[in-house]
C-alpha cells in the first residue's frame, strides 16, 4: 500500500481494509469491490478448533440468499443474508468469517517497527504498551523476533497518523494544525527544541525517547500519546483556564502581565482606600523631604501653552523613547517615564549633564508607611529616599524580587528588611514556597526561601521579578514599526528557528521571550530592558527571565579622593576589562569607570 492510503471497506467480511495490512485485492473493473488478502483466499474448508470433529464449509455466494438471518456460535453476532459464514455439513454450527479468519487479521505490519507483529493471545491481558507506556488490560501485538519483548496496545497500534484536533469540544484542548504521530523522540531532538513539555499535561519527554507521540514541528507542538487522544483540557500555562473565582471578591486585583513598562500601581490605587492603608492629599510628601541638590521643575504636557519656556519642551524630548534611543527612568520608582505623564526634572538636567534626577509626580506623593504588607507583614513599613538608604550609593536588594535597587524602598527598621518602592511590589499577594520549584516563566529554579506567586490548584509558580516585570508589550529600537508582545510558548507558524536580534544566539521558545508576528523577529526578555545602557551584554542565565539590572537607574557620578576624575556609575561590559583595583572582570557587574582616562572598579571595591 503507498503512504496515505486511505481505509476502505472489504466486500466481503465488511471491515475496513487497514494500510498495516499491507496488501489486498482490488478489481480493475469496479472501484468499490475490494478484499482482504486473507478474505480473498478463503479456505473453502476449514478445520476450526471451536468444531474439531467435523469439517466447515464455506457456503457458496449462490446460496447466500437461503438463509434470511443467521447467528455465529461462536460471537453469538447476528447477521444479515449476503453475508459469507463457514457452516458445518452434519449439523447446525456455524461461524462468521470474523471468527473464522481471527488467526489470519492477527498478524500486521507496522511501521514502527521492522518485524512482523503477532496477536498470540486474543483475549484481554494485562501488558505495557511500548507505544505510549501505559499499561493496560486489552489485546496486544507483540513482536516474538525481539528479545527485548516488543508490544503494543491493538488501540495504539491503529491510531491514525495524522490527528486532526482543530475545534475545541467538551473542553478538550486543540491545535490549528494536523499532528503527527511520531514513533519516537530522541534525546538529540529533544536537546535541539530546548527540552518541550507536553502541551496536554504539561510533562516532560526525558526518558521517554522511544515512545511514540503526536508531533507538530512548524510550531514546536508536542504531546504525549495518551495526552493527545483523550479529552482532556489543556495543561495550565499553556491554554484557556477557567476563572474560580469572582472579581467582586478581589476589588484591587491586577491581572498579569501589566500592559507596559510605564505602568504604575500607586497612581491607580495609592490615593484610594486599599488594603495597606489610606492615603489622602493631607499625606502628601514635601519635596523639600527628598532633599535633591538641584531645584527641581515640575514638567506636565497637558497643561503646556504657548508660553511654555523652551527648556520645558527640552525635557519633554529626553522622555523616555526606546525607539528614538533615549532614556529617562524615574529616581523613585525606577520605571520610564514618558512625555504623556507629568514628572520633575532637576534643572541642571540640560546644563549639568552629572544630574540625570527625575521623579513621577505621583511618586513625589506615595504613602509614608505600609502596613500588612504581604511579604512583610509583622512590622510597618516606612518610606525612605535613595540619600538616606543606609547602603553606599543607595544601592540594596530588595527582598521581594532579590534585584539589586537604588530607588526609593520601604524598610522596616527592626529587621533591616528593605522592599524597593517599584510600584508593582506594594500590591502583590506574595507567598513562600516551602520547595525549590521551576518559574514557569523563565524555567529557571528558585529556593524555598524565595517569595514567589503561586497558585495551589494548578501548581504554578512565578518568580516576583518575572511576575511584575515582564510586561505584556515594549517598544523596541530592534522594531521601530511594530511593538513586540511576551510570548511563553513557541509562535504558530514560526518560519525558522529561533534566534535573539540582540545578542544574536540562540533563544528557548519555551520560555518567555518578546516576539514581533509581522516582522518575524524575536528578543530574549533579558535582553529587551529598559536600561537602555544594558542592551550592550546581557548575562546568559537571565536570557528568559528579567534583566538582572532592571531595577538600577545608571548614569549618576560619584566624585572620590581615590581617583581624580568622575566616575560614571554603569553596567560593566566586555570592553571595560579587568577592575583597576581587585584586577577581576568588570563584565555583569555593577561599577563606576572614568570617561577621560580607562580606570574602571567594581562598585564592591569602590565601597570599601
Amino acid at each position: 500500500m503507498k503512504e496515505g492510503f486511505h481505509g476502505i471497506t472489504c466486500w466481503r467480511c465488511k471491515e475496513e481494509i487497514h494500510v498495516y495490512h499491507r496488501y489486498y485485492y482490488k478489481c480493475n473493473i469496479c472501484d468499490d469491490f475490494s478484499l482482504h488478502k486473507f478474505c480473498a483466499e478463503l479456505c473453502k474448508m476449514l478445520e476450526h478448533p471451536s468444531h474439531p470433529h467435523h469439517t466447515l464449509f464455506l457456503v457458496p455466494y449462490i446460496f447466500l440468499h437461503v438463509y434470511f438471518y443467521h447467528i455465529c456460535n461462536l460471537c453469538k453476532r447476528g447477521h444479515k443474508p449476503g453475508e459469507l459464514f463457514y457452516q458445518c455439513g452434519k449439523c447446525d454450527f456455524s461461524i462468521d468469517l470474523r471468527c473464522a479468519m481471527e488467526v489470519g487479521k492477527n498478524v500486521i505490519h507496522h511501521p514502527c517497527h521492522p518485524h512482523l507483529l503477532t496477536c498470540a493471545i486474543p483475549k484481554p491481558i494485562l501488558c505495557e504498551c511500548s507505544a505510549c507506556g501505559m499499561e493496560y488490560k486489552g489485546i496486544f501485538y507483540q513482536c516474538s523476533t525481539c528479545a527485548g519483548g516488543f508490544t503494543i496496545h491493538s488501540e495504539c497500534a491503529f491510531l491514525p497518523k495524522t490527528l486532526l484536533i482543530q475545534e475545541k469540544k467538551d473542553g478538550a484542548f486543540y491545535h490549528t494544525h494536523p499532528l503527527i504521530i511520531s514513533y519516537s523522540f530522541p534525546k538529540i531532538d529533544q536537546q535541539a527544541k530546548h527540552h518541550p513539555r507536553c502541551r496536554v499535561c504539561g510533562g516532560y519527554f526525558i526518558g521517554q525517547e522511544d515512545l511514540w507521540i503526536y508531533k507538530c514541528d512548524k510550531c514546536m507542538y508536542y504531546a504525549h500519546l495518551y495526552c493527545a487522544t483523550s479529552k482532556q483540557v489543556s495543561s495550565t500555562g499553556f491554554g484557556h483556564t477557567v476563572k474560580d473565582y469572582n472579581d467582586a471578591d478581589y476589588p484591587h486585583l491586577f491581572h498579569l502581565p501589566f500592559p507596559d513598562e510605564t505602568y504604575s500601581i500607586p497612581k491607580h490605587l495609592f490615593f484610594q482606600q486599599t488594603r495597606f492603608g489610606t492615603f489622602t492629599s493631607n499625606d502628601e510628601v514635601s519635596l523639600q523631604n527628598i532633599s535633591h541638590e538641584h531645584p527641581l521643575i515640575l514638567v506636565d504636557q497637558m497643561q503646556m501653552d504657548g508660553k511654555t519656556s523652551l527648556n520645558i519642551y527640552s525635557w519633554l524630548l529626553k522622555c523616555h523613547d526606546p525607539v528614538k534611543k533615549t532614556q529617562l527612568l524615574c529616581n523613585g520608582c525606577l520605571r520610564p517615564i514618558m512625555s504623556t505623564m507629568p514628572f520633575y526634572m532637576c534643572t541642571n538636567a540640560n546644563d549639568d549633564h552629572s544630574c540625570n534626577f527625575a521623579l513621577h509626580e505621583w511618586c513625589t506623593r506615595l504613602p509614608g508607611e505600609i502596613k500588612n504588607h504581604p511579604v512583610h507583614p509583622q512590622h510597618t513599613l516606612h518610606l525612605i529616599y535613595s540619600k538616606d538608604i543606609p547602603f553606599f550609593f543607595g544601592v540594596f536588594d530588595c527582598a521581594a524580587c532579590y534585584l539589586p535597587c537604588n530607588g526609593f524602598a520601604y524598610c522596616c527598621f527592626e529587621c533591616k528588611y528593605y522592599v524597593v518602592a517599584h510600584p508593582n511590589h506594594l500590591l502583590s499577594i506574595v507567598q513562600k514556597g516551602n520547595h525549590s520549584y521551576v518559574c514557569c516563566i523563565c524555567k529557571r529554579h528558585y529556593n524555598k526561601s524565595q517569595p514567589s506567586f503561586s497558585c495551589n490548584s494548578c501548581d504554578i509558580y512565578i518568580h516576583p521579578e518575572c511576575a511584575l516585570l515582564l510586561v505584556e508589550t515594549i517598544r523596541h529600537k530592534y522594531d521601530k514599526k511594530h511593538p513586540m508582545h511576551l510570548s511563553y510558548i513557541p509562535i504558530e507558524n514560526h518560519k525558522s528557528e529561533y534566534l535573539c536580534e540582540i545578542c544574536e544566539e540562540d533563544l528557548n521558545p519555551h520560555a518567555s521571550f518578546y516576539h514581533c508576528q509581522d516582522c518575524v523577529q524575536s528578543i530574549h526578555t533579558g535582553c529587551a530592558p529598559s536600561i537602555l545602557q544594558c542592551e550592550t551584554d546581557t548575562y546568559t542565565m537571565y536570557y528568559g527571565g528579567v534583566h538582572v539590572f532592571i531595577n538600577i537607574k545608571f548614569g549618576s557620578i560619584h566624585n572620590t579622593n581615590s581617583h581624580p576624575h568622575p566616575l560614571l556609575f554603569a553596567q560593566g561590559i566586555v570592553l571595560d576589562g579587568q577592575c583597576s583595583i581587585c584586577g577581576n572582570e568588570l563584565r555583569y557587574r555593577l561599577i563606576f569607570k572614568c570617561l577621560e582616562c580607562k580606570f574602571a572598579i567594581h562598585y564592591n571595591c569602590c565601597s570599601l
